[in-house]
């Protein structure tokens, strides 16, 4: 398996492994809500270059974070439902853990 590590804004180092990609029944929507993110951000940055009204921008960042939210449950749910399932029946708690650091990461 290809270990790899990240680091976090905060300095938290993840290390985990990937022994194939992930595509699950859910990667399609979640390219979609990813999309649908990234063009209220770009809405976003248009708003402030053009000075528009600060309630307004506070809005679409809502979107934004609105649509971030639910991107990441529902990865979390088809990483508990899948992955997480797959890694208990092996007896690989690593996995557990390294769920529980992005759990962490995730609601900061």
């Amino acid at each position: 398996m290809d270990k790899h590590t990240h680091v976090m804004p905060d300095g938290t180092v993840i290390e985990h492994s990937h022994a194939a990609p992930h595509y699950h029944e859910s990667t399609k929507s979640v390219l979609n809500r990813l999309a649908r993110a990234i063009g209220h951000l770009q809405k976003v940055r248009k708003m402030v270059e053009e000075g528009e009204d600060c309630s307004k921008v506070l809005i679409q960042l809502s979107a934004v974070r609105s649509a971030l939210a639910s991107t990441s449950r529902i990865i979390l749910k088809d990483h508990v439902e899948h992955c997480l399932v797959d890694a208990i029946e092996r007896g690989d708690m690593e996995m557990v853990q390294e769920l529980n650091k992005a759990i962490d990461q995730l609601i900061k």
